[in-house]
């Protein structure tokens, strides 16, 4: 007579049959109740875990490890690090430990760590502008988070066709600040430079600026949310005459600056610019930004995600979070 052991715990294999029958489940299905992994319904659990009692059997203590998995695209753009190490602290501080997955170009997607997330002890998901910001990402890996049952909190990612909750930065406010604080400086001229009309951030920017009063053909510029496009579309801006760029990201930003000194101009000297996100590494720059509330949103997601693991109900629903301006020296009168 076999024996398999489960989460630390040795069960007659034929025994583990009959559980399985007694439940109408698989052996499998008993085996993932046991090691209390994802990828089983409420009802389905439940019924396994009577079949269990009723054969004796005693789930060993703390098997939960109280991991939690947070995505984040690329660490090259410091706004993501800063999202982690919030986040980590937050989690800590509850009595979670977390895991950081990075997606990025030539490295794991994040299909791929949700596929291995999904096979694992994680105890929820934090995603950080993840592919529920990608108006052009199947959304097909996160309809099997909520098949599997497995808490997910989303930021800076909202979509409508995933039931889930969301903590947004308030894009539209940060963009009207922006421009209010150019237009008191003087400046009409004022140009967008913003990363793939794909992406929700850019649409929400996009729409914010053109409500105010500019044209898209003119006034907005569509790059990468990158240094190298940062620098090409500002370059097509300045170009076409205006005197003050926003831009999507302190990174973007950083890029046009740099593409500016080669041709010999500087900010606030010959043109004005503004970034966005204000991570910490922007403290020991000069840049004007725009300041995302990372840790305000952190612990909101946070205190979501730890109702969902213990049941509790969450609304489905996308809170926005207002940002801040941090006026430093890349500004000056027109």
């Amino acid at each position: 007579m076999t024996t398999t052991s489960y989460g630390g715990t040795t069960v007659i294999t034929q025994t583990l049959a009959d559980i399985a029958a007694a439940a109408g489940v698989s052996t499998a299905t008993v085996s993932r109740v046991m090691n209390q992994k994802p990828g089983v319904k409420d009802s389905t659990r439940e019924t396994v875990m009577r079949a269990l009692e009723a054969a004796g059997y005693e789930p060993p203590a703390n098997l939960s490890k109280n991991l939690i998995a947070i995505l984040v695209p690329e660490l090259s753009n410091p706004s993501f690090p800063q999202f982690a190490q919030e986040l980590t602290l937050v989690l800590f501080a509850a009595g979670y430990s977390a895991i950081i997955c990075p997606v990025s170009q030539g490295g794991s997607s994040e299909i791929q760590y949700l596929d291995t997330l999904l096979e694992s002890d994680i105890s929820g998901i934090v995603s950080v502008s993840g592919a529920s910001a990608d108006s052009l990402a199947s959304k097909a890996p996160y309809q099997r988070l909520l098949d599997a049952n497995v808490a997910t909190v989303y930021i800076n990612g909202s979509n409508e066709h995933i039931d889930a909750p969301f903590f947004c930065t308030d894009d539209a406010a940060g963009i009207r600040l922006a421009v209010e604080h150019l237009r008191a400086l003087g400046h009409t001229r004022i140009g967008l430079a913003v990363g793939q009309p794909r992406y929700l951030p850019t649409q929400r920017k996009t729409k914010a600026f053109l409500d105010m009063g500019f044209s898209e053909a003119d006034d907005v510029a569509s790059t990468e949310y990158t240094a190298d496009g940062g620098a090409r579309g500002g370059r097509r801006l300045l170009a076409s005459g205006h005197t003050a760029i926003i831009c999507g990201s302190d990174v973007m930003a950083l890029g046009l600056v740099r593409e500016a000194e080669r041709s010999g101009l500087s900010a606030p000297k010959d043109f004005s610019v503004i970034g966005y996100d204000d991570s910490p590494i922007m403290r020991i720059t000069n840049l004007t930004t725009v300041r995302q509330p990372v840790k305000s949103i952190s612990e909101a997601a946070t205190s979501a995600l730890l109702a969902l693991i213990q049941g509790e109900t969450v609304p489905n629903v996308e809170l926005l979070f207002d940002p801040d301006l941090t006026i430093r020296a890349t500004t000056g009168p027109l």
